[in-house]
């Protein structure tokens, strides 16, 4: 990590975990390269990072905190590191917006004009699913479909501003959820079951039919997720037992 990045990184943090309140000034160029043994120009590229993640402003004599609702898409990353497992009401959140995302996903990619010509855009989006509920897949390979199906469903919407949200949650999101994998119970039958439902529904091209099922795959997932932050949990509260006792 360079060093404008490892000052921005801790004062991000600093920000975040509220050491530092909205209004409140950072600390001045002097103080920073003292505490860091930073030259001035690595703390003016750290102050620009921190402005271009909206949680400081630059101006005349310092830098001051802004609310996070300012802040840009890109501080998700810097939320779900906090601690050594991501927030869960967070991740929960953010699932909610990418089963929105889906959802706004298909009903753009149905409503396209070459949707109903030869089956071509729903024959994509069909394709992306298949392999869901139509082959056997151990856990990497359904991590990999998983996102394959995510990024299918976006590209055949043809709307780029939810395709740049969606890849950017997805980047963020994606590596950050590594501490609970372990944790997560596949129930590949209920899977299958959702994806044959999605497939279907899109074969019959009947739109609130085609909505019902994507709605009920998102809440599959948050269910699994929120199983997985309990097994965590529970695992992390008894290892110190585990340990007592032998």
């Amino acid at each position: 990590m360079k060093k404008h990045e490892e000052i921005a990184d801790s004062l991000a943090r600093d920000i975040l975990t509220g050491q530092y309140r909205v209004g409140e000034r950072l600390p001045s160029e002097r103080d920073l390269s003292s505490r860091f043994d930073a030259n001035r120009g690595a703390v003016r590229e750290a102050m620009k990072k921190l402005e271009q993640l909206g949680i400081a402003e630059i101006q005349p004599g310092g830098a001051r905190v802004q609310p996070l609702s300012e802040a840009s898409l890109d501080v998700i990353g810097y939320l779900l590191t906090l601690s050594d497992t991501p927030n869960r009401h967070l991740v929960d959140q953010i699932m909610v917006v990418i089963g929105s995302l889906v959802r706004t996903a298909v009903v753009a990619a149905l409503s396209r004009e070459d949707a109903g010509m030869d089956g071509e855009v729903v024959g994509k989006l069909r394709e992306v699913i298949r392999p869901i509920w139509a082959e056997e897949l151990d856990t990497e390979s359904y991590f990999e479909v998983q996102t394959e199906m995510f990024r299918g469903i976006m590209e055949a919407s043809g709307n780029l501003p939810v395709q740049l949200i969606a890849k950017s949650l997805l980047e963020q999101f994606a590596p950050r959820m590594e501490p609970l994998r372990d944790y997560i119970i596949l129930d590949m039958g209920t899977h299958r079951a959702l994806a044959r439902s999605m497939d279907e529904a899109l074969e019959s091209m009947d739109l609130n039919r085609v909505l019902a099922s994507f709605a009920a795959v998102s809440k599959f997932h948050r269910e699994r997720m929120q199983k997985a932050f309990d097994a965590f949990e529970a695992a992390r509260q008894s290892a110190p037992l585990e340990a007592a006792a032998s």
